[in-house]
């Protein structure tokens, strides 16, 4: 009896018309197999034919093993996968399988030739990491989770001899810990993610101090790259002092890259200051630090640098003096320097800070001499500031920035792309008249009514009445391989913070931003190759016709995110977006904030043609949602394995439409997460401290991720 595969080959055959792919040079094959799936590699492919039998056992398919996002692996496909071709494994990606079971996860101990694993969101006990840790001998790479309940003294001794040769670990601590980190004697990367809250369930304060021992110092002396992340929190900051305490006591001789990031302000201690004195004897070449530790410091006169290739000033008070005789050597060419995240630096573009305002004009000639040496840089960001150009300068930043023609990934203030040279009249995107736009937009208050003016179909086929292109565009034609594109409000905040409760009001957006509109979105469209997506706090949107332009013309589209586009009582670009989505064939995620949304059975029809859609976050004050509608694009859908609605609709009605989503659709999806909950109810933030942290931290929650970390910085 044939098997499903041979018959398929012969029925090929058997059609003169059709392609036989087993006549392929080996080489070719190969490169179209390593797009597939290696679950529906091994377990299916596989069997189609002899030669694919054998080239999907390949060591170039078969050595690096990536199951992460890998969403429709369930526990028996991953199993066999294991069963199959452990032996082989060499490095194995489960990242976020949050839906594997424990016995799942122990057949990991498979992979006798493991070198590198990572297995952070999965379900991990003390008991189980030594079982399957004493089992991979020749293990130099590890990332993994410690949650409440982790012992180090359940690991065995097996376990402890593995870690003793790991040279790159990364540890996610939900839990006040050292982790494993005491039993690792070679690092020389250590990567540090505190996600630890304050309070536990109970409500109950916890606390930050770690029972240390002279055994459970960790060993720092052959660290050559540090970094450390930390959530909102005390507590987090707290136990981040205990690690940085041994740091200080004896700096590694070989620390190059030295990165710590914290939200809000992180206080230096005694022991933080003997750390950075001691830097002072290094040459880093990666490098960020809390604000606090730089504002008003002389930290970075007495650093030194050799050959950095990624800087990190988010929110710190750099001036622009500072950026260029510190940062860049004086102006001089920085080949090296790929990846600069300037988000929030709201004085870097501007000689001197001390009596500089807001809406005042940056200067050009600092931004000339940032792209002037800094000709390679492929990440930049330059959010939640406002830059300003001069109206006379001839220099606008968008055609400054135009000669940096290797960027892949931008962020920018909305209001930094204005192009102030156009008169009122000329500008598409106008939506309110000089004399009116102070009385256009006042947070969630009552809006006086305005007249709106006509817009064609499509901005992208109209020029305005003297053929005059706006800057952006011209920017936007300079950037060929761009993929990642964010353009943010300098005053956008999102309605869903992390771990505090929902965000009622908002700032007013800058008023230059309120002359950007739909002819500057349209402009995106030139960008063939754009994957990523971000619009936020653009007010002078209306139809949004240029959303549909993106829709058409980037086909390479995955992750898009909008929040807060027109004004904010209505909204008018639904239609738009709908037909947008329609062309969104690649789509994978998409994130939608804002205010007074209807997700309705138009909007969800639109969705379901995204056929490659896997998650999708709705956050809408006042907002609603159509029951029926949900439902029947969950079941048409069928890759959609999240989602999160915070709506305004009662809890009763989001518990009903959570409850219908999982009851019917997790069979047959095990990795499916719903959330759906009021977004001003107090127990939001209790509500959403069970999602898997991979989808908190790539679309639940709004953050600029252009250049947030160095490239390649894990896997």
């Amino acid at each position: 009896m044939s098997c499903p595969g041979e018959e398929m080959v012969s029925e090929m055959k058997e059609d003169s018309s059709a392609v036989d792919m087993t006549e392929f040079s080996d080489e070719m094959l190969l490169n179209i197999l390593r797009f597939v799936p290696i679950t529906d590699l091994i377990l299916n492919v596989r069997w189609v034919c002899k030669k694919f039998a054998m080239l999907c056992v390949d060591k170039s398919l078969t050595s690096t093993v990536e199951l992460k996002n890998n969403y429709q692996a369930g526990d028996e496909k991953v199993k066999q996968l294991l069963k199959e071709i452990g032996l082989q494994i060499q490095e194995l990606n489960m990242s976020g399988c949050y839906w594997l079971l424990g016995s799942t996860i122990d057949q990991v101990t498979r992979c006798k030739n493991m070198v590198k694993l990572d297995l952070s969101g999965c379900r991990l006990t003390s008991i189980r990491l030594s079982k399957i840790l004493s089992a991979l001998q020749n293990l130099r790479s590890l990332a993994i989770d410690v949650t409440s309940g982790f012992d180090s003294g359940q690991l065995s001794s097996e376990c402890k001899a593995t870690l003793r040769r790991v040279t790159e670990l990364k540890q996610t601590l939900f839990t006040p810990s050292y982790g494993v980190v005491p039993c690792c004697l070679t690092l020389e990367r250590l990567l540090l993610y505190f996600e630890i809250l304050d309070l536990s369930r109970e409500g109950t304060m916890l606390s930050g101090q770690l029972m240390v021992g002279e055994s459970n110092v960790p060993h720092y002396q052959n660290l050559r790259l540090f970094y450390a992340r930390l959530a909102p929190g005390y507590i987090n900051q707290e136990v981040m002092r205990l690690y940085l305490a041994v740091l200080s006591v004896s700096t590694p001789k070989n620390l190059q890259a030295f990165l710590i990031s914290v939200p809000g302000s992180f206080s230096e201690s005694g022991a933080t200051q003997n750390l950075l004195d001691s830097m002072a004897h290094l040459s880093l070449s990666a490098l960020q630090l809390p604000k606090s530790w730089l504002n008003g410091s002389s930290v970075l006169q007495h650093l030194k640098f050799s050959n950095p290739f990624y800087f990190s000033f988010s929110r710190c008070t750099l001036s622009g003096n500072q950026l260029i005789q510190r940062i860049l050597n004086g102006g001089n060419y920085l080949k090296s320097l790929v990846s600069l995240n300037l988000s929030g630096c709201v004085n870097c573009l501007s000689s001197d800070s001390s009596f500089r305002k807001a809406e005042d004009d940056i200067d050009a000639s600092i931004l000339e001499t940032l792209v002037t040496s800094c000709m390679h840089l492929r990440h930049l960001n330059l959010s939640a500031a406002h830059h300003h150009g001069a109206e006379a300068s001839g220099k606008h930043l968008c055609i400054l920035l135009a000669t940096l023609r290797h960027l892949c990934s931008l962020a920018l203030p909305v209001c930094s792309i204005a192009d102030v040279s156009k008169n009122s009249d000329q500008l598409l995107g106008q939506t309110v008249s000089p004399a009116s736009t102070s009385t256009v937009y006042k947070g969630f208050g009552k809006k006086i009514r305005i007249g709106v003016p006509t817009y064609p179909r499509i901005v992208s086929e109209q020029t305005d009445s003297v053929g005059q292109i706006s800057v952006f565009r011209i920017l936007m034609e300079s950037l060929p391989f761009l993929s990642h594109l964010e353009l943010i409000g300098s005053s956008f905040s999102s309605a869903m913070p992390r771990n505090e409760p929902a965000i009622r009001n908002s700032l007013p957006p800058c008023l230059r931003a309120q002359k950007v509109g739909d002819e500057e979105v349209a402009a995106i469209s030139l960008l063939r190759f754009l994957r990523s997506l971000t619009l936020a706090q653009l007010p002078a949107t209306l139809t949004g016709s240029g959303l549909v332009s993106i829709g058409m013309k980037c086909q390479h589209l995955q992750v898009l995110s909008l929040a807060n586009l027109g004004m904010m009582g209505k909204v008018a670009y639904m239609p738009s977006l709908c037909e947008m989505l329609k062309h969104c064939k690649c789509l994978k995620d998409l994130r939608l904030e804002q205010p007074y949304f209807t997700a309705n059975a138009l909007f969800f029809q639109a969705l379901s043609h995204c056929s490659a859609l896997q998650r999708v976050c709705i956050i809408s004050r006042n907002g609603t949602f159509q029951f029926d509608a949900v439902m029947s694009f969950m079941d048409c859908c069928q890759n959609v394995i999240m989602c999160h609605m915070f709506t305004g609709e009662s809890l009763t009605a989001c518990r009903n439409l959570q409850r219908s989503i999982i009851q019917s659709f997790q069979k047959e999806r095990p990795a499916l997460n719903v959330v759906i909950f009021p977004l001003l109810h107090e127990g939001l933030a209790d509500d959403i401290r069970d999602v898997p942290m991979m989808h908190l931290d790539e679309i639940t929650l709004f953050k600029s991720r252009v250049a947030e970390q160095p490239p390649r910085l894990w896997w």
